[in-house]
């Protein structure tokens, strides 16, 4: 029987977190070549950030299932400045169409941003916009979750990266590029 192992991939801008496409657009295939890996959970195309691949169902289960409640931590660029009314709104958990999201925990961001990788494409500027940045952890994981929260408390989401998983983290993994980890 092969051993339980886990891969954290940093997957790029505009690549399916998935191995394969019809439409033949990015996906991991192009990044990862070890066999028997599959998702636990999932990065939205127009979203960066740290997956979680496994070789084992059980450790899928323990991932993805929303039931275990895993904390993911998303560094997420806005259009425009939050204010305290908006961040206790985050905080709290914004209604969204398909109910209450659960609470948040949030923080603006500093100079921790600056390790990230540049975006390509990058972000549009606009000179009439500010643009902040906040980190922002959850334990549900509804479809464009974090953009949708961010969007029902007036703050469009530019950039989303997911920085950890639980116990998991993205440190000092460069873009597209994986490696094993512990379970």
């Amino acid at each position: 029987m092969q051993a339980s192992n886990i891969l954290v991939f940093n997957k790029p801008f505009k690549v399916l977190s998935q191995f394969k496409d019809q439409d033949g657009r990015a996906t991991m295939a192009e990044y990862i070549d070890a066999p028997g890996f599959y998702a636990a959970g999932r990065l939205d195309y127009d979203s960066e950030g740290l997956m979680i691949l496994t070789n084992d169902g059980q450790i899928q289960q323990k991932i993805a299932n929303p039931k275990h409640k895993l904390e993911k931590t998303y560094w997420v660029q806005i259009e425009g400045r939050a204010d305290e009314a908006q961040l206790k709104q985050l905080r709290a958990g914004p209604m969204l169409k398909d109910g209450p999201t659960r609470p948040a925990k949030v923080r603006p961001l500093g100079s921790e941003v600056n390790k990230l990788w540049p975006r390509v494409p990058p972000i549009r500027q606009r000179q009439d916009k500010p643009t902040q940045w906040l980190e922002i952890r959850i334990s549900e994981g509804r479809n464009r979750q974090v953009r949708r929260m961010t969007a029902a408390v007036g703050l469009p989401t530019l950039r989303l990266v997911r920085v950890a998983v639980g116990q998991w983290r993205l440190k000092g993994l460069d873009v597209g590029l994986w490696r094993y980890d512990k379970p």
